[in-house]
């Protein structure tokens, strides 16, 4: 099964003046793209060449001899899912189930951004910072590089990208700006719920 690039869920401008369409274009176009690329050319010719992009990521996770492929995988995988935790006039107060499970697991909306908002500042390096859900309750993780929360058990709810191609055209070294845009103007808390209902 060849790995795709999946179109984005909104124009690349859509997310102004928050991301800017530039930093969309070189993160969707370049970054993303070469993960997807990397990864088809890594398993073509392989026993992997027909698994699915899950598949190819728990097949390669902690193997020595595939770490090219688990990072690139896990790299589209984490990258798409982050496209589709944005939208325009996102942001702010959740709504639906995932608002009463925030208060149910951090105490408030208040005490859940100051946890995630830590997460994603305190990564040193590139990486993310994550919602998940493990064992039916909500936790915030960070994962560095590629890694990414499912091959740890954990089922992924929400995610911001920060590796520094994320955000600085428009930030320069201002992660924690990034992040307090990210959190009040663009969160897709829709897509939140509809992963918080999936089995």
């Amino acid at each position: 099964m060849r790995v795709e690039l999946l179109k984005l869920p909104y124009k690349m401008d859509a997310l102004e003046p928050h991301i800017s369409e530039q930093t969309i274009k070189f993160h969707y176009e370049k970054h993303h793209q070469a993960y997807v690329t990397n990864t088809n050319n890594l398993v073509k010719g392989t026993p992997l060449e027909n698994s699915s992009l899950e598949e190819l990521i728990f097949t390669t996770f902690n193997k020595s001899d595939s770490v090219g492929i688990f990072d690139n995988s896990a790299q589209v995988f984490n990258h798409t899912f982050y496209w589709n935790c944005m939208k325009p006039s996102g942001g702010g107060f959740p709504i639906g189930a995932i608002a009463q499970k925030i208060d149910e697991d951090f105490g408030s909306y208040d005490a859940f951004v100051e946890e995630f908002k830590t997460a994603a500042t305190t990564q040193f390096g590139s990486g993310w910072a994550w919602l998940v859900l493990d064992d039916g309750k909500l936790k915030i993780l960070k994962t560095s590089n590629a890694d990414t929360p499912m091959v740890h058990g954990h089922k992924p709810l929400l995610t911001i990208d920060v590796w520094e191609h994320a955000y600085y055209l428009d930030y320069q070294n201002k992660r924690v700006e990034y992040v307090d845009n990210f959190i009040n103007y663009l969160i897709n808390w829709d897509f939140v719920n509809s992963q918080l209902e999936v089995k």
